[in-house]
């Protein structure tokens, strides 16, 4: 039953909500918690490039069609499934969550579990940890370029050149010179993992709490009904489950190896909360993003728990596989004995 409870960051992420309904920051402190949160993001994509290693990225280039699929499951196969979403607009999903089920689909993978969830189940572990790093490193400039694409053919509005200019400021730049530093701090940050964690954590919590507080000062509960939270509900597992099958059985049609299909499922089926908060906060800065990023939040415990309970499946069948290998090995070599020669 563990699986399927919360972990304690999605907990804190309730808690930020339920803070900011009960007491949205706004006037002059919401200028300078703001400013702070910019801050913290830039701090959060500094620490992502400090801790990539070269020769992860160097390693991702080795396995080019494996991390091509991922990369088309996270930003093709996604975006088409989202786009597929605005059919139920404005029969049963409302038009304002509609924009981040959008965001949602044109998010990189993420890191952290993809990887975790991958070496549960057995699967590729050194291709996952390319793969979800490429996923991130790539989401910088395709998110918002499929952002503008995606809401001009949904007939929202594009992302704007001072968006695109805030991405590159904001959060690539952080990240560039991360990697340059890489050399001289990559080993020491790596090290410092559970010291520096509250940083990675702490940087999301801000931006949900000033998301939020700002939706609250203008209304979002008074506008948004429990039904509304069933669908967008409704709506992320249906585009989970649709991506998990066919990230699944289609690796076996491409004919990967079992370890490769599990690297595929994890990292092609994951969408990065810690990515998509401060991307959120760039390409729809002035707006209220507090229902942009619902559906974010609400993916992000729902892939945890389904993919928990995957990985444990692959990890099972892994088991039993070795099992009966280890059963048959007996009778082989038995079968195998040299017949002693008569006289």
């Amino acid at each position: 039953m563990r699986r399927f409870l919360p972990d304690n960051f999605t907990l804190m992420l309730v808690a930020m909500i339920a803070l900011a309904s009960l007491f949205p920051v706004s006037g002059i402190a919401a200028d300078y918690f703001g400013l702070a949160t910019k801050v913290a993001i830039g701090l959060l994509f500094f620490l992502h490039g400090a801790r990539l290693s070269r020769s992860v990225v160097i390693a991702g280039f080795l396995h080019w069609r494996l991390h091509l699929t991922i990369l088309a499951a996270t930003f093709v196969l996604f975006p088409i499934f989202g786009l597929a979403a605005g059919s139920l607009v404005p029969t049963i999903l409302p038009a304002s969550f509609y924009t981040g089920i959008l965001f949602l689909c044109v998010l990189p993978s993420t890191v952290q579990s993809s990887i975790a969830f991958t070496s549960i189940a057995g699967g590729n572990v050194p291709a996952a940890i390319c793969a979800a790093s490429a996923s991130n490193i790539f989401g910088m400039f395709l998110t918002p370029l499929l952002a503008g694409i995606l809401f001009s053919a949904s007939g929202h509005v594009g992302f704007s050149l001072d968006a695109l200019l805030s991405i590159l400021l904001q959060l690539l730049a952080p990240f560039v010179l991360g990697q340059i530093l890489q050399p001289l701090i990559g080993e020491f940050i790596r090290r410092q993992k559970k010291i520096l964690m509250p940083v990675d954590r702490g940087s999301i919590l801000m931006v949900v709490y000033l998301a939020f507080s700002d939706s609250v000062n203008e209304g979002l509960w008074q506008t948004t009904s429990l039904r509304d939270l069933a669908v967008i509900i409704g709506v992320d597992i249906v585009i989970l489950a649709l991506v998990l099958t066919t990230t699944m059985y289609g690796s076996r049609v491409l004919g990967f190896s079992k370890e490769d299909e599990i690297a595929i499922t994890f990292c092609g089926s994951k969408k990065s909360l810690a990515s998509g908060v401060p991307i959120a906060t760039v390409i729809f800065a002035g707006q209220s993003i507090g229902s942009i990023v619902l559906p974010l939040m609400l993916f992000h415990q729902i892939q945890l728990m389904t993919c928990a309970v995957i990985a444990q499946r692959y990890a099972d069948a892994r088991k039993k596989k070795k099992a009966a290998e280890a059963l048959a090995e007996p009778a082989k070599d038995k079968g195998s004995l040299p017949v002693k020669a008569a006289g």
